[in-house]
């Protein structure tokens, strides 16, 4: 009766304590659900620090409800405290980095807060086992000392690249814990000012109301991320929808335009003599078999390069979605727009080659080093070549070259000037060989015949035709000094004369 009494005499206490404790609880309970349905570990650390204010204030009432239920295991919780003190700083500089996603926005400042916090999170663990040891409860306390002001520094420190972050979510940090600081400020002045015991009781209520706030701004941050996460990903989507379906109406088209001009070679084929337009028949024959086969295109290249930008999405690595998405929408029309055009010029040629080698790249984890180099003296602007004529040679450099070695990809392409009658084009890869791949070709039950370098080889010819000179292929297999493969070379003269 005696202790029901003593509840009763501090009733506002009591009360503050159970309605902040259980706002802790329910925002604890309720973020740590959200991080298994969105798998993002900034809920996970939340979770875990509202949890650790929450176990150390558990033991700050001296009179009350909570005092009587905790007081079974007040001894073990005042331990506690002191040592859940420690670790919801650093809880809190995990969360905060989670939250912004520091590792993105700098990763050098990342790796520098990481090592903060292991170290300091092993020195915590350094002072309970020495207490747990000795028994001696002074190890924590002296060391409490040695923690608090590194761990200062380390928070003050965090602020640098916090405020650089062009994310509006940190604004919910910087607001929420200035809350709790200023809070904290005017209870350590009202500790100090010589109030009596009571006058002192509103201690409490101020930093609660702190707390209270900065966990609100927390909580909106949380839900501020993931709204942007969600809008995202639908205007991603959104944007490829309307992508597939712009290359759809592009590739009909294209096909409409094939039968047309196929119906008017046939028609002026009646019309005129087999022998004088033979010659315009094969060369506008062998251009649309092209055309016809980059506006159908490899399915399985579609598939494979919207599957990687997919995993982009998936994984919450928005900026590299949307950089790839780009790419790839680009790359289409530039192959769609291509196969209308019987010649290009060399420099959109290069442009076309290098977005198709950064798609493919995608599915290698962009581990191929790819470069192009061109003398100085050369314009390819002014140099014209058949469209989408490098294509084929790249393709079989990556999948039946590079694909099959497990590191240290290279694929270069090098372009200089021969006199004025030529410009050389030399596409090197320092894979597994035309020797070992066609072994490996040789095993597998299903294999395709690619027409590839055939129809190259003819649109090569049709378009050396207006030209003095021919034009020039040479595929050789690089050796080292041992006889070994290590790789290929194609040579390709085009004439300019």
């Amino acid at each position: 009766m005696q202790t029901f009494l003593e509840t009763l005499k501090h009733p506002n206490e009591n009360g503050i304590t159970i309605f902040v404790l259980g706002i802790l609880f329910i925002l604890g309970i309720y973020h740590f659900l959200l991080y298994f349905q969105h798998r993002d570990k900034a809920y996970l650390f939340y979770s875990l620090y509202v949890f650790l204010i929450f176990i150390g204030l558990l033991n700050r009432p001296n009179h009350g409800f909570i005092q009587i239920l905790i007081q079974p295991i007040k001894g073990f919780l005042d331990h506690l405290s002191l040592n859940f003190i420690l670790v919801y700083n650093l809880v809190y500089l995990i969360f905060a980095s989670q939250l912004i996603d520091l590792r993105s926005e700098s990763y050098k400042w990342h790796t520098l807060f990481k090592w903060i916090i292991l170290i300091l999170f092993g020195y915590a663990i350094l002072l309970e086992v020495l207490f747990l040891v000795t028994g001696d409860v002074n190890y924590v306390i002296k060391g409490h000392i040695g923690f608090t002001i590194p761990a200062y520094l380390a928070a003050i420190l965090y602020y640098y690249p916090l405020v650089k972050v062009k994310s509006p979510i940190k604004y919910y940090l910087i607001i929420g814990s200035l809350f709790l600081v200023l809070s904290s400020i005017v209870v350590s002045m009202i500790k100090r000012a010589g109030l009596t015991p009571e006058e002192q009781e509103i201690r409490y209520s101020i930093f609660y109301l702190g707390l209270i706030i900065e966990n609100i701004f927390f909580a909106l941050a949380l839900g501020h991320k993931q709204k942007r996460i969600l809008t995202e990903k639908n205007n991603a989507k959104e944007v490829l929808i309307r992508q597939l379906k712009a290359n759809e109406k592009l590739k009909l088209k294209i096909q409409e335009q094939l039968k047309k001009d196929i119906a008017a070679i046939s028609d002026q084929a009646k019309a005129d003599k087999l022998e004088k337009i033979k010659s315009k028949y094969d060369k506008e024959l062998a251009e649309m078999k092209v055309s016809a086969l980059r506006s159908q295109m490899n399915p399985h290249f579609i598939f494979n390069s919207l599957n990687s930008i997919k995993r982009y999405i998936i994984d919450n690595e928005k900026e590299n979605a949307v950089y790839y998405l780009n790419k790839f929408s680009k790359l289409i029309r530039k192959i769609l727009s291509a196969s209308m055009e019987k010649e290009i010029s060399l420099a959109e040629e290069i442009e076309t080659m290098e977005l198709y080698v950064n798609i493919e790249n995608i599915r290698f984890d962009n581990t191929i080093q790819f470069s192009i180099n061109a003398d100085d003296e050369l314009n390819l602007n002014t140099i014209k070549v058949p469209s989408l004529i490098l294509q084929p040679f790249l393709e079989n450099a990556i999948w039946h070259g590079l694909s099959l070695k497990k590191d240290d990809r290279s694929l270069v392409v090098n372009l200089e000037k021969e006199g004025s009658a030529f410009v050389n084009i030399h596409i090197i890869d320092n894979g597994i060989g035309r020797v070992k791949s066609a072994e490996i070709k040789s095993k597998k039950v299903h294999q395709p015949n690619s027409v590839g370098i055939k129809l190259t080889k003819e649109r090569l010819a049709m378009f050396s035709i207006k030209f003095k000179h021919d034009y020039e292929l040479e595929i050789i297999d690089l050796m080292d000094d041992n006889n070994t493969a290590i790789g290929t070379m194609v040579n390709l003269k085009v004439p300019l004369i």
